[in-house]
């Protein structure tokens, strides 16, 4: 029952982490919903007692005052918006001029003397606003520069601007749709390679790799761009797969990985593969086997961190019912290149709002760069990995006070 004296109650906890978060209280990341009330009411009471009488903030606080200031997709939206246009400038723009004499119209990187796609900036590992702006707005230029074919585009396949327009449409599902919220983001690597390794779920599409890859766009201190892992079926399917390579996406093979790292870039693996994506509802959140360990070689031989990742919400966001081997047997006769081994039935073709959270672990650097690692050290510390990312999943999942 909500304490009506205390109209903090009303609060869900993810909204109570965000005013800890404001007011600066320690150790909030381990408090549950009841031990963040308590000192959230603590703090009000001593900034009442020390603040000036005209300034003392009122007691309750209002709901209405704290509904405004986290209206947190909006407001959100708007500090990733002001913090990535701040690095186009707006006032120059781009002299590059196609053979034909077409003009690049696009405002420069600030301190160079030409755009995001002509030079400005690495494209290749920086989410940075092409056209300077984020809306869609901003579509138009994005478009004629498409039309033009005035860049050009990584050998993996990577597209800017494809990839940008992916990013733009994904920001309504990451912050309005599944409110995704972050922590740890700091422990990405902000320079060079690293490899994310993560929990892996959705039954029908790969949300949780979209939902990472923006949230390193939209929350890290530099907007890298993360090079997500895909098997077969997302490099077969008729437009599917050329979607996903243009915006950005990696096949999951050795080499694709291995390139993209050696080129100091990002990438999110997910070592469960298809059974952890396939999970029936009642195993969600049961990280599966990392199968041999071929991520920590490729990291080891690379000389790349690896930061285990933990997402929650991606597993109901299509709670599978079941998982039919025959769906699967019938996708292989129709497609041989898939190695899918069941396929999961949902009942909802509309994703459920369902809250996220995303928690960056602490990076693990490579023992022995450059080197082939031993086969057992290998696997453990796959198995390392696989259980610090069940724990903290395991205390994600205790402090979460609902679904919505």
């Amino acid at each position: 029952m909500t304490d009506r004296a205390n109209p903090l109650g009303d609060l869900t906890r993810d909204e109570l982490m965000e005013l800890a978060k404001a007011m600066d209280i320690r150790g909030r990341s381990r408090m549950k919903k009841a031990d963040l009330l308590a000192a959230l009411t603590d703090a009000f009471d001593a900034a009442r007692e020390t603040a000036p009488d005209d300034d003392r903030p009122p007691t309750p606080v209002s709901l209405g005052l704290l509904a405004a200031l986290y209206e947190r997709g909006a407001e959100r939206r708007e500090a990733t918006k002001e913090r990535l246009t701040a690095m186009v400038d707006q006032d120059r723009h781009c002299g590059w001029r196609s053979i034909e004499g077409h003009p690049c119209g696009l405002p420069v990187i600030v301190g160079t003397a030409t755009c995001a796609l002509h030079g400005g900036i690495d494209i290749e590992d920086l989410f940075v606003p092409i056209a300077g702006k984020l809306g869609f707005d901003s579509w138009p230029p994005l478009l004629r520069q498409l039309w033009l074919a005035s860049y050009d585009i990584d050998p993996i396949g990577l597209d800017p601007v494809i990839a940008e327009l992916t990013w733009q449409v994904l920001n309504f599902f990451y912050f309005d749709y599944f409110r995704v919220e972050v922590e740890g983001v700091e422990n990405v690597p902000m320079d060079g390679p690293g490899l994310l390794v993560s929990n892996h779920g959705g039954a029908a599409i790969p949300y949780d790799g979209l939902m990472l890859a923006v949230s390193v766009a939209n929350e890290a201190p530099k907007p890298r761009r993360v090079r997500v892992t895909a098997t077969e079926l997302f490099n077969i399917l008729p437009w599917v797969s050329e979607w996903f390579r243009k915006s950005g996406g990696v096949y999951a093979s050795r080499e694709d990985v291995e390139y993209v790292l050696g080129r100091g870039h990002l990438v999110a693996v997910f070592p469960e593969g298809e059974k952890g994506f396939m999970k029936p509802v009642w195993n969600a959140y049961e990280v599966q086997r990392f199968g041999r360990g071929g991520f920590i070689s490729i990291a080891e031989q690379v000389g790349a961190p690896i930061v285990p990742v933990a997402i929650i919400g991606s597993e109901e966001v299509h709670p599978a019912v079941t998982v039919s081997k025959r769906l699967a047997r019938l996708v292989r006769l129709l497609m041989p290149e898939q190695r899918v081994e069941g396929i999961a039935v949902f009942l909802n073709p509309i994703p459920l709002p369902v809250r996220w959270k995303i928690r960056f672990l602490p990076p693990i650097p490579p023992s022995h760069p450059g080197a082939s690692p031993d086969p057992l050290e290998m696997l453990e510390k796959t198995e390392a990995i696989r259980t610090e990312i069940q724990r903290n999943l395991d205390e994600m999942l205790a402090e979460r006070t609902g679904l919505f």
